[in-house]
């Protein structure tokens, strides 16, 4: 998402782009729950983006089914009818994304630039996990870290690996798990910095 929002302010200070606004959407927000209402819904997310870039994460999850395919064609369609004014980015794991461009004919000679990114590094992701707690006004202790490491170290990475969404995730995780307090010698797992908590058994 942040690659697609740079994307639409570089085409728009270009001159590429006449709005330059990003529209993210993923497969609930183009498929409708009949057929043939799909392609009017689809429609009308394009239209919003006209003038800008298009982001739709997840996009493997339109192909293999009538009405994704719908959606589909749709889309192809629209590409075509507003390529001097509109930026389409799709997202997805590789393998999927292999098979969502290969789902249809007029995907392939549209999307002819990839670019792969890698997972983060276990630094990285502590780095991305200590912006984001300060961020929310935490301060993370070094118990704290050194557990996130090892969380980190022990996570799988194939395809559900969240990424950044990871750190994302065990920060509100352990947040959740915190409540106020008055007192001085409570035992922090991550520490607020502008107020007191405690973590709940």
């Amino acid at each position: 998402t942040t690659v697609a929002r740079l994307v639409a302010g570089i085409y728009r200070a270009l001159g590429l782009l006449s709005k330059g606004q990003l529209v993210e959407v993923d497969r609930s927000e183009l498929v409708a729950g009949y057929l043939g209402q799909t392609a009017t819904k689809t429609g009308e997310v394009v239209a919003s983006a006209k003038g800008g870039v298009l982001f739709i994460d997840e996009a493997y999850s339109l192909a293999g089914d009538s009405y994704g395919d719908e959606a589909i064609d749709t889309l192809v369609k629209e590409m075509e009818d507003h390529r001097h004014d509109l930026v389409v980015i799709v997202a997805g794991y590789p393998d999927p994304m292999a098979a969502f461009i290969a789902a249809n004919p007029g995907l392939s000679s549209r999307f002819r630039t990839v670019i792969e990114f890698v997972d983060y590094t276990d630094d990285e992701l502590a780095q991305i996990f200590e912006r984001l707690a300060a961020e929310a006004d935490y301060s993370p202790v070094p118990a704290c870290l050194a557990r996130f490491r090892e969380l980190v170290e022990a996570a799988p990475r194939d395809q559900g690996f969240g990424n950044g969404r990871f750190a994302r995730n065990v920060l509100e995780a352990a947040i959740g798990r915190l409540v106020p307090v008055s007192s001085r010698d409570c035992q922090l797992s991550v520490r607020p910095s502008r107020k007191r908590m405690r973590q709940e058994p």
